[in-house]
C-alpha cells in the first residue's frame, strides 16, 4: 500500500514538468492524477517515487515527491519511451 493516498492529496507540477511534458503529452492535472492511479509505482528514496505507465502513444515515467506534512504530491519530471 502506498504511503499517500491519490484522491485525498494535492497535486503540484514543478514549472519544467508542466510545460514540457503536460504540454507534449497534452495532460491536465485530472489526467496526471489518473495516470499516477492506474501506473506501477515505486519507491525510490524516502520520499521520491517513480510512475510508470503506458498508453497508446508509449510508455512514460512521471517521477514525484509525496510530502506528508502537506499532503502533497510534487511532479518533478518526466520521460518518455516508445
Amino acid at each position: 500500500m502506498a504511503a499517500y493516498d491519490i484522491d485525498a492529496c494535492e497535486l503540484e507540477a514543478s514549472k519544467h514538468f508542466r510545460n514540457r511534458y503536460m504540454r507534449e503529452w497534452n495532460w491536465d492535472y485530472v489526467y496526471l492524477r489518473e495516470a499516477i492511479k492506474i501506473a506501477v509505482v515505486e519507491k525510490v528514496g524516502k520520499n521520491k517515487y517513480e510512475a510508470f505507465f503506458r498508453d497508446k502513444e508509449g510508455s512514460k515515467k512521471i517521477i514525484f515527491v509525496f510530502y506528508k506534512e502537506f499532503n502533497t504530491i510534487f511532479v518533478i519530471s518526466g520521460a518518455e519511451g516508445k
